[in-house]
């Protein structure tokens, strides 16, 4: 039932990094929040979460067989990254499309199509990339040398940040400028020193078969991203860019308490995919999921607390927001927790139930939110009211998760692992 020392290391390596993104990320976000209007920045992340989203479409998903083949046959690895490097070219103008129905939905008359297609790329092809290498080095169990790419990833967007300021020119225009030039930049960190040293080949007989666990995955991982992120933009079409920016800077802070679980979560997937189960029955998961909530409330507790007596500690946009943070207290617990869900489910090879899964969720959510912003949206009293969908969301996730995962115990697990 404990964790043998092995796994205690990794679950530590892969922590250690997340803490110090946890730090740079947090360094970063108050800087962008507080420079930035509320309303800038309500577009600017908002447009960050489609670039997010629509990064899952690179290569149609083949991230998927290629980390489960740096995991098991890792001579291969040449091969499959150099059909990663053929598929994403072949995604780009199926990304390109989607991202100018979204802009056209969306953001026309918002937002100008020079930032939005540059806060894209930056997300789409650098961010993504990078992820990707670590990934790579994940599959590999160099957890360290992932661990680092991501903190200087993320320290590059910070140093970014920093001149941004220094130089005095806040528009929302030259932060995208900005952006994009420290994530290429930290993409091409990714690429010449943490890529691991193959020689790329393309091997075309070796494609087809993968492709339909890629295609699937791409299609879990967009769904799973447009439930997560959906709400940034739902609050930007229905309440508009202020509201938007209080929003999802309440729900960056709220976003900051899911590291640690996120480390954890890593780890369990591949004990049960190793295990095709985890021992203990009901009782552990419950405490498991004891844990999580506890650990995501207690976080952003944390933070309301630290501003009672000092309001102004994380800037000026920032303390404008918090008032949404003690309203909101249980949605940390409940966001986290269906995000743990997911998990589970690949971890078990449920890959067509967990797709099922997350757009029923995605289609409550948008219902529900819907609802509270056009019924609330005027005097800003939505925030309590999405304790309460994010609380159905989550009970949806845990009835359909645990009855999956009753059904699938007497099921050996087979398949491909995920990025």
């Amino acid at each position: 039932m404990l964790p043998d020392r092995a796994a205690i290391l990794a679950y530590l390596t892969i922590l250690s990094g997340s803490a110090g993104r946890l730090v740079i990320s947090l360094v970063y976000f108050l800087i962008v929040a507080n420079t930035l209007t509320l309303g800038d920045f309500g577009l600017f992340a908002t447009a960050s979460a489609t670039g997010l989203i629509l990064s899952r479409l690179l290569a149609f998903g083949f991230v998927s067989p290629v980390y489960r083949i740096a995991t098991v046959k890792p001579r291969l690895l040449g091969a499959y990254l150099a059909g990663f490097a053929g598929l994403s070219l072949a995604s780009l103008p199926l990304i390109l499309l989607a991202a100018a129905l979204v802009y056209g939905l969306l953001f026309a008359g918002r937002l100008a199509i020079l930032p939005f297609a540059l806060v894209l790329l930056a997300e789409i092809l650098c961010w993504r990339l990078l992820e990707v290498v670590a990934i790579v080095n994940n599959g590999l169990r160099r957890f360290r040398q992932a661990a680092l790419l991501v903190i200087i990833g993320s320290a590059l967007r910070t140093l970014a940040a920093l001149l941004f300021v220094g130089f005095g020119h806040r528009s929302l225009e030259i932060w995208a400028f900005a952006y994009l030039a420290a994530t290429m930049t930290a993409m091409v960190v990714a690429l010449v020193f943490f890529l691991p040293r193959v020689r790329l080949r393309f091997v075309r007989r070796l494609y087809p078969r993968r492709m339909a666990d890629a295609v699937y995955a791409s299609a879990a991982e967009i769904v799973f991203y447009a439930q997560a992120e959906l709400d940034k933009l739902l609050v930007l079409a229905l309440a508009g860019e202020r509201s938007a920016g209080l929003y999802v800077i309440a729900m960056r802070v709220i976003d900051l308490t899911a590291m640690p679980i996120r480390s954890f979560n890593q780890m369990l997937v591949q004990k049960i995919m190793t295990e095709r189960g985890l021992a203990g029955g009901p009782g552990r998961f419950a405490l498991i999921e004891f844990g999580i909530a506890a650990i995501s409330i207690g976080g952003l507790a944390a933070v309301i607390l630290a501003l009672k007596p000092f309001p102004g500690l994380l800037g000026r946009n920032v303390s404008e927001a918090a008032y949404l943070f003690l309203p909101m207290l249980l949605v940390p617990a409940f966001r986290n927790l269906v995000e743990y869900h997911a998990e589970l489910l690949y971890a078990r090879e449920r890959t067509g139930s967990r797709i099922a899964l997350l757009c029923a969720i995605t289609a409550l959510k948008a219902a529900l939110l819907s609802w509270v912003l056009l019924r609330f949206a005027g005097d800003d009293g939505w925030a309590p009211w999405l304790n309460l969908v994010f609380g159905l969301v989550y009970a949806l996730s845990a009835a359909v998760t645990y009855r999956l995962m009753a059904q699938g115990q007497a099921v050996p697990a087979a398949g491909l692992k995920k990025p």
